[in-house]
């Protein structure tokens, strides 16, 4: 069952958050973009986040997810936020398998980024959701490296766009906007049925670290996202789900600060209360959130 949180009054918490726009040289690849939000805060460990942008799998940059990426850094983490390549040039499963080898670039740095003692987490909003969630399923698969959670903001789930939420959400621009971005990013028909390429389907889901799934009361991906918080749930996975009845135009409005403010305040808190609840958790638990 899904959790509805109510949006207080007032805007986010207004602290500087330092950005720096950084190249990670990755073994046996092309040097990666991404962007820091946050600081290593001397004698403290910090949550560390590896974030995916939204959009579509085939748009979307660093610009577009800064507003998820300083929220996170507000609640108390070191967020990095990757440019990872873009569909129709870069399909699946290479988005994934770069983001995997940034994940592992951190873990190898996590004491230099974040202090001794770092959690990592995954986080990502629509097709960046997608990656996050795919991206802890390979670290599962892989043996590492660990995770202290993943959070997934509007996940973009379901090659299908056929679910109640898109059929009532959805214009027919946004609609085939969604349905294009899949197209663009699965080059092969076959790779829908990948459990990476589709972690919403996919038929193992036990051993992934907990979960925080955050969306939209009006939400077109809300359905998909409560479908996959409910199935790792079933599965004994730690799943905090909430919906965000006040939340107009999700995910795109958290960016308009001005017009979502407390919508914006409720996320940041959110995202504070999964880390604080994250850090004291083994990485797979039998427990509902």
């Amino acid at each position: 069952m899904s959790t509805h949180s109510s949006l207080p009054s007032g805007s986010p918490t207004e602290v500087h958050i330092a950005e720096t726009d950084i190249s990670i040289e990755l073994p046996e690849r092309e040097p990666v973009a991404a962007r820091t939000y946050g600081k290593r805060n001397p004698g403290v460990a910090s949550p560390l986040v590896l974030h995916f942008h939204g959009g579509t799998f085939d748009c979307g940059s660093l610009d577009s997810g800064g507003h998820i990426s300083r929220l996170l850094a507000a609640a108390g983490a070191v967020v990095v936020s990757l440019a990872y390549p873009l569909a129709p040039k870069y399909p699946f499963p290479q988005p994934i398998e770069v983001g995997y080898a940034v994940l592992q670039w951190l873990y190898k740095h996590r004491v230099r980024l974040a202090g001794k003692g770092a959690a990592l987490f995954l986080a990502g909003e629509e097709a960046g959701g997608n990656l996050a969630a795919a991206v802890a399923v390979v670290a599962r698969d892989r043996g590492l490296p660990p995770l202290a959670g993943q959070i997934l903001v509007s996940p973009m789930l379901d090659p299908c766009t056929g679910t109640a939420s898109q059929r009532e959400a959805t214009t027919s621009d946004s609609e085939c906007r969604w349905a294009k971005g899949w197209r663009e990013y699965l080059s092969c028909p076959l790779d829908a049925m990948h459990p990476y390429a589709v972690p919403g389907s996919s038929l193992r889901l036990t051993q992934l670290p907990p979960a925080l799934v955050l969306v939209g009361g009006d939400d077109p991906l809300r359905d998909e996202a409560q479908a996959y918080a409910g199935r790792m749930r079933a599965a004994g996975v730690t799943v905090s789900h909430y919906v965000l009845p006040g939340a107009s135009n999700w995910p795109q409005a958290l960016s308009e600060a001005e017009v979502c403010a407390a919508c914006s305040s409720t996320v940041q808190q959110h995202f504070a209360r999964f880390f604080e609840a994250s850090v004291t958790k083994p990485v797979t638990s039998g427990e509902s959130g």
